[in-house]
């Protein structure tokens, strides 16, 4: 897996195609990575003694495959930039 925890990325497929963020975490044993910002779900919390319950968005991890490595400038890397 090419992809770290801190890289910038644009994800190339998927319901969140064309968003891009910063790979919060990767995951190499399950090929996948958490972007911020992409492929956000809901989760409700119970509150606690004294608290109120709420609503908080978290991201789900997506394939590696889904994503690609952006450069600073903004483009996206390709296998042939590598070298």
């Amino acid at each position: 897996m090419k992809v770290k925890k801190g890289d910038k990325v644009k994800v190339i497929a998927g319901k969140d195609k064309g968003k891009s963020g910063v790979v919060l975490r990767a995951l190499p044993k399950e090929n996948a990575v958490v972007v911020e910002g992409v492929a956000l779900y809901k989760r409700s919390l119970k509150g606690r003694t004294g608290e109120v319950g709420r609503i908080v968005e978290r991201p789900r991890a997506i394939d590696a495959s889904n994503v690609a490595l952006v450069s600073s400038s903004g483009k996206i890397k390709s296998a042939l930039d590598a070298k």
